[in-house]
């Protein structure tokens, strides 16, 4: 059977209604903008939305009825009627100039399922369509019968929302706004979710590949330790931690055999980064890849999943910390995500 589109209505015969909203933000808004231009924005029915739009009041009304309400731009103050909120407002009149753009964000942000893979992958590039299909499955409880349908909307939604940035080589970058929308993005809250699955201790140790000059080393202190603190573990560097007389490679190997995952600054290219990463993929070792360049992270790498830093950003440290650990507990609860696979990239 053929995958349903983006804008498509109605439920599949045969399966459960989905969780996340069955149209893109756009075509969301659609049941608003009727409201508010043929009725001022007020307090309508049903039966009235669907003269506005001359549609039958069943059916696939009732699921765009249903769509709006998950981006938050439709209330139901009764039975049978409908109530524009403060958000569809915003984006139908805005006052601001930011105000369409800022309510479009908090719309998907704020959308069940569409959220939660958007927290999950801010920063990031999508991984390509094998692992993105494998985590919607098995982290976001999406139905396979439901990929397709999912991904055009999450992405239609996303590009509304400027929340991507499509690249020539066809990587797609989710843009990390959660300090701009803080009431949206609750990293901690997010953090606290997942930890209650992960099976590690303060005593566990995350080791840290990175340079150690300046400016790039002065990032373990600044960025990696509070990162690892705050996903519940102890972080360990080389040149602070184990470093005693003796070979220092013999050091690295221990540090990296006895970590439960790994933590890897890959910008610069360092020589001795690239190395120790060798060492911890052939151990089968799970590593959160960190970069402010894409094109310091090599090509046979880029499968797994890539935490990307702008420092111009003027939120990047705060940022970063969050979603490090945010990758240290993703890691641990799905080390697959994170553990290089031979044969995938070439």
């Amino acid at each position: 059977m053929a995958a349903k589109k983006a804008g498509s209505t109605g439920k599949p015969k045969g399966r459960a209604a989905p969780k996340y909203p069955r149209h893109s933000v756009e075509k969301a808004l659609r049941v608003p903008r009727a409201i508010l231009e043929q009725h001022a924005g007020k307090e309508c029915t049903d039966a009235d939305a669907a003269r506005f739009l001359g549609l039958k009041p069943s059916g696939p009304l009732n699921t765009e009825i249903s769509s709006g309400a998950k981006y938050g731009f439709l209330d139901r103050p009764s039975s049978g009627h409908l109530q524009l909120t403060e958000r569809a407002k915003k984006i139908l009149r805005p006052q601001n100039p930011s105000d369409a753009i800022d309510g479009l964000r908090e719309a998907v942000l704020g959308a069940p399922v569409l959220g939660d893979v958007y927290k999950h992958y801010r920063g990031e590039n999508l991984p390509d369509p094998q692992f993105l299909d494998n985590a919607l499955t098995d982290t976001f409880a999406v139905p396979s019968a439901d990929l397709a349908e999912f991904k055009a909307i999450f992405l239609e939604s996303l590009r509304s929302a400027q929340l991507v940035d499509e690249q020539a080589s066809g990587k797609v970058r989710v843009l990390d706004v959660s300090q701009q929308l803080s009431g949206v993005v609750e990293s901690t809250e997010a953090l606290q979710k997942v930890t209650k699955t992960v099976k590690a201790s303060a005593a566990d140790s995350c080791f840290v590949l990175m340079p150690f000059s300046a400016p790039l080393g002065n990032h373990y202190a600044l960025i990696y330790e509070p990162a690892i603190r705050k996903a519940g573990l102890r972080g360990v560097r080389a040149d602070a931690d184990i470093f005693a007389t003796g070979k220092i490679m013999d050091q690295v190997w221990t540090g990296i055999n006895a970590a439960k995952v790994l933590v890897a600054e890959m910008t610069s290219r360092n020589p001795n980064v690239f190395y120790e990463l060798g060492i911890a993929h052939a151990l089968k070792k799970p590593v959160v890849l960190v970069s402010s360049n894409e094109e310091d992270v090599p090509f046979d790498v880029r499968h797994i999943r890539v935490i990307y830093y702008d420092v111009n950003d003027p939120f990047w440290g705060a940022k970063l910390v969050n979603k490090v650990a945010e990758n240290i507990v993703s890691a641990l609860t799905n080390p697959e995500e994170a553990i290089f696979r031979s044969g995938v990239a070439g």
